[in-house]
Parts: C-alpha cells; structure tokens; sequence
C-alpha cells in the first residue's frame, strides 16, 4: 500500500474554504430591511409614503372650496392616488391641485369620479 502525507495545514484551508463557499448562497439570498423593488415598499418608504397620504389628506383642510369627504388617498413610493366621489368637476381638480403642492409628493393620480 501507498502512504500519502498530507500536510495539516493544507486540510484546515481546504475546510476553511469549503465553508465560505457553502455560505455565499446564504449570504446573497438574505435582503436587508432597506430594500424595495418596483412593486414593494421598503420598511422607510411605507414610513415615507404613510406620512406623505397624511399631509394630502390634512392640506384641504385650509380650503374653504374643499368640503368634500369622499375622497381616498393612497401613496406608493411618492405617487398619490386620488379616489372617491364628489360633486364637481371642479372639485376633483382642486383636490389633484392640493395633493400636488404637498411636501413629499411626486405625482398624483387623480381617480376622482365626479357624480352626476
């Protein structure tokens, strides 16, 4: 029978490296808290976006031509969406005209139905 040396410190590298090798896919796979894709918030845009709907829905507050409650707000990533009812056609622009002015605001997405 042949006999082989092998070194001990050529095994401790071989296991050292088989082991960070099994763990990339791991660490790759794992996303941080701070991440958002083009269809999901991360943790601080919800935040963002949370504080942003506030802001809209508080602004007509110091409108006087702005009496209307059937208007919903929802914010994804600084895009305001506009839905709900009201009575005029001028309303519905007045509310698109609110929304834009409010700090945090990118666009609007006026959905606004006027009744008829």
């Amino acid at each position: 029978m042949f006999k082989t040396s092998v070194n001990k410190a050529t095994i401790l590298e071989l296991a050292a490296l088989i082991i960070c090798v099994g763990k990339l896919p791991v660490l790759f796979s794992v996303p941080g808290c701070s991440t958002g894709s083009q269809y999901k918030q991360s943790r601080g845009e919800f935040i963002d976006d949370h504080g942003t709907s506030s802001r809209v829905k508080k602004a007509p507050g110091a409108d006087p031509k702005y009496e209307y409650e059937g208007v919903k707000v929802d914010t994804f990533k600084g895009t305001v969406q506009l839905s709900g009812f009201v009575s005029s056609d001028e309303q519905k622009s007045r509310a698109g005209d609110l929304a834009k002015k409010v700090e945090g605001v990118t666009e609007v997405e006026n959905n606004i139905t006027v009744k008829e």
